[in-house]
């Protein structure tokens, strides 16, 4: 298994190294000129062409490539050409808040789709079936921006029990320590924080999980369906065993695999695809970080950014690898 974690991280290498050239090339792609944009379209020719040469942005592209490769190598993921602050010191606090919502949407999404697929398995052909595929159906088609202002309009304006944006409440803001807030807010005892923080949560999350929530319910039930007309679930039942037992200890174990491998995509695509809910819900996340880094052409931060979040998603990948073993014993890497 460590031979295998091993190999894994050595091929990581020419991934990363091959999106970080991949993401370069369109960065300096996009229409616009980072010092013309610090400096206003009032600058004169004299200032923008100084300042570019202050940032390197006058060497020929493969030249500043190289100058970024040098500095990844070295732990420097570069500096903010907007805010001057060194990216790692900035984009902490950023990626915290994206892991949060991500996590909370994934639980919702894990908890309602495999119970929902199993469910729906269990009964098939059932009004419950019939319901959930078409609400999974509607869940995978339906605009996130659309469900996300419509939640803000149900259960912000009109009934006034959830807040509609931010991570916490402006007059009484968390104490950042982890920056993760359900954490600080346990950390220093603040449990009406740390009621507050999850309302913030549940309507980005709810908007963020429907998706994953679709696809991981349609994968469980088909995989459910598979493996409980299995010669194992029929001796399972035979030998007169509880069908709760059957379905959740003998079936779901065997059909988890398909189902684990969806999470694990799921999980990474939210990492990076949370912008528009973030934007909606004005969610201080990587997406919006790296959006804005757009819209001012901060190519080190759209860079750095990128890169951070590839990282995370084919780790997030190698872990549901390592995980296949656990659950079942039969997979072995050699």
């Amino acid at each position: 298994m460590l031979q295998y974690i091993g190999k894994r991280l050595l091929q990581l290498i020419p991934v990363l190294l091959g999106m970080t050239f991949i993401v370069f090339l369109i960065v300096r792609a996009i229409p616009g000129d980072p010092a013309q944009i610090i400096l206003g379209q009032q600058a004169t020719k004299e200032a923008v062409a100084s300042l570019r040469e202050s940032l390197g942005l006058d060497n020929p592209w493969y030249i500043q490539y190289f100058h970024y490769i040098g500095q990844l190598l070295t732990g420097d993921f570069g500096t903010s050409i907007k805010t001057g602050v060194p990216i790692l010191n900035e984009v902490w606090p950023y990626l915290a808040a994206t892991m949060e919502l991500a996590f909370v949407a994934m639980v919702i999404a894990v908890v309602i789709g495999v119970n929902a697929g199993i469910i729906s398995a269990w009964f098939q052909n059932s009004w419950f079936d019939y319901t959930a595929m078409i609400l999974a159906l509607v869940g995978v088609s339906i605009p996130i921006f659309w469900l996300g202002l419509l939640g803000q309009w149900s259960f912000g304006v009109e009934l006034g029990i959830l807040p509609t944006s931010s991570r916490f409440n402006a007059r009484d803001p968390v104490e950042a320590i982890t920056n993760f807030y359900l954490i600080d807010t346990l950390l220093v005892g603040r449990f009406d924080q740390f009621i507050d923080v999850m309302k913030h949560l549940i309507l980005p999350a709810f908007c963020l999980a429907t998706i994953p929530m679709a696809i991981i319910a349609r994968m469980t039930r088909s995989t459910m369906l598979e493996v409980m007309r299995s010669d194992f679930v029929r001796t399972a039942r035979a030998k007169g065993q509880r069908m709760f037992l059957v379905v959740y200890k003998h079936s779901l174990k065997n059909a988890i695999i398909p189902v684990l491998t969806v999470i694990g995509l799921q999980t990474g695509l939210l990492l990076g695809g949370a912008i528009l809910t973030e934007t909606i819900f004005s969610w201080p996340g990587i997406g919006r970080y790296i959006y804005e880094a757009i819209s001012s052409r901060d190519y080190p931060v759209i860079q750095s950014g990128i890169l951070i979040v590839a990282f995370i998603f084919v780790m997030i990948n190698l872990l549901v690898d390592v995980l296949y073993s656990i659950i079942d014993p039969r997979i072995k890497y050699n």
